[in-house]
C-alpha cells in the first residue's frame, strides 16, 4: 500500500505488518472495531449481541451477531493473523445453532445486549429503524437456511477458501473479509478486503434475497397484520371525529398516519403502532436532509422551554439519515384490546398538545 504525499507528489510506501507485531488482541481489538463499525464489513449490519453463547447442550460461542438488512442473521467470527483451518465448521455449526432462534429470542437477545452497553432503549424501535422504518412485525427475521456467516482474518488458509467456495455452490452464503493492518508513521492503517465471493456474486445474491423478502411479505401472515392495523386506524379515525385531529385521514395498512404542520416546513405530526409500543411524533422531513437538520437545530436552541411545556419529549437528529424527529413513546399495544381506549386517548391528547406547540414554535422562528 502507499499513500501519496501531496506537496512533492510521490508515493510513499506503507508498511504491512502483523496484529502480533502491533500487540493487538483478537477479542479486545479486533472484534471491538468491528462491534463499533460492522460497516467495515462492506454492508450495513446491526450488531444485536457479543461472545453469544445462548445454544443448549453446549458451552460454545460465536463472536458477534448480526442482522443484515433482508432480516439474516450473519455470524461473524474473527481471527487475527492466521484464519486458522477449522474455522469454516466452527462457523457453520454456529449457523446452524442460531438457524432456530425464533424473531422474539432475537428481539430479547438484542435487548439484553442493548442493556449490557448501558442502552436503555427499546430492542424493536431500533430495529424498525434499522429496517427503514418497517413494523418488526412486517420485517421477516431469520427465514428458514438464511443464516450468513462472514469470517474475518488477516490471512486464510487455502484449505478455508476451498472449502468456502465449494460451500457458494449449494448457496451457503459465507463471506470473507482479509484485515491487514498496515503501518505509517505513528498511525495504524486498517484495510478490509472482500475476498470471496466476488463483488458480482454477492450482487447476485443480494438480489435474490430480496425477491425473497418481496415474496414473504405478501404471505398471509402479513396481510392479516395489514387488516389489523387498517381495522385500527378505523375505529381511530372514528373516535377522532369529536376531536376532528386525524378524521379527515382514511383507514390504512401501515403503521402510521399523519398530520401536516403549516408552520413548519415539512413537518408532521405523525401518530404510529407498533407491537409493543405506540408514540406521537413530530416528523421533519422535506425532502432535503441540510434543511431538515437546520429546522431541527433551531428548534433544539430552545428545547429547555418546550420540554418544560410538554415533558417527555425524546429528540433524534438522526444524522446518519435524511429525516429528524421529536417523539413521546407510550408502552402499549394496538394487538392488544385492552389498551386500545388508552392508545386513543394518548393520541388525541399528545397530538393535540404537540400541533399546538410546534405551530406556535414554527410561526416564532420563521420555520416554514
Amino acid at each position: 500500500m502507499y499513500i501519496l504525499d501531496q506537496k512533492t507528489k510521490l508515493l510513499i510506501k506503507v508498511d504491512k505488518c502483523t496484529f502480533k507485531s502491533l500487540n493487538l488482541k483478537e477479542r479486545q481489538d479486533l472484534q471491538e472495531w468491528i462491534a463499533d463499525k460492522p460497516e467495515s464489513l462492506g454492508e450495513p449490519l446491526l450488531i444485536i449481541q457479543k461472545e453469544f453463547n445462548g445454544f443448549a447442550d453446549t458451552k460454545e460461542r460465536l463472536d458477534l451477531l448480526a442482522l443484515d438488512k433482508n432480516g439474516n442473521l450473519v455470524i461473524i467470527e474473527n481471527k487475527l493473523d492466521d484464519s486458522g483451518k477449522d474455522v469454516t465448521w466452527q462457523a457453520i455449526k454456529y449457523a446452524s445453532y442460531c438457524s432456530s432462534l425464533s424473531k422474539q429470542q432475537i428481539v430479547d437477545i438484542f435487548q439484553k445486549y442493548l442493556y449490557s452497553i448501558g442502552n436503555q432503549s427499546l430492542a424493536s424501535g431500533i430495529l424498525s429503524d434499522f429496517f427503514d422504518g418497517k413494523d418488526i412485525e412486517d420485517v421477516e427475521i431469520n427465514k428458514k437456511n438464511s443464516q450468513r456467516i462472514i469470517l474475518v482474518a488477516a490471512n486464510f488458509h487455502k484449505e478455508v477458501t476451498s472449502a468456502v467456495l465449494w460451500l457458494h455452490n449449494f448457496n451457503l452464503r459465507i463471506k470473507c473479509v482479509k484485515v491487514t493492518p498496515y503501518k505509517y508513521g505513528d498511525q495504524i492503517i486498517m484495510n478490509f478486503d472482500q475476498i470471496i465471493p466476488i463483488e458480482d456474486a454477492e450482487e447476485y445474491q443480494v438480489k435474490m434475497a430480496n425477491k425473497e423478502q418481496e415474496e414473504l411479505e405478501a404471505s398471509e401472515s402479513t396481510l392479516k397484520r395489514y387488516s389489523n392495523r387498517q381495522q385500527f386506524w378505523s375505529e381511530f379515525i372514528n373516535y377522532d371525529k369529536q376531536h376532528n385531529i386525524y378524521s379527515s385521514s382514511s383507514a390504512v395498512t401501515d403503521n402510521w398516519i399523519g398530520k401536516s404542520i403549516k408552520t413548519i416546513a415539512g413537518g408532521t405530526i405523525t401518530i404510529v403502532i407498533n407491537k409493543d409500543n405506540c408514540r406521537v411524533e413530530l416528523y421533519i422531513n422535506t425532502g432535503e436532509q441540510s434543511k431538515n437538520k437546520k429546522i431541527f437545530d433551531t428548534l433544539e436552541k430552545h428545547k429547555a422551554e418546550i420540554d418544560a411545556k410538554l415533558p417527555g419529549l425524546v429528540w433524534q437528529r438522526m444524522d446518519d439519515k435524511v429525516t429528524c424527529r421529536i417523539r413521546i413513546d407510550r408502552q402499549l399495544s394496538y394487538l392488544n384490546a385492552g389498551d386500545k381506549d388508552e392508545i386513543f386517548d394518548f393520541f388525541v391528547s399528545c397530538s393535540k398538545d404537540m400541533s399546538d406547540l410546534f405551530t406556535s414554535y414554527g410561526e416564532k422562528l420563521n420555520l416554514k
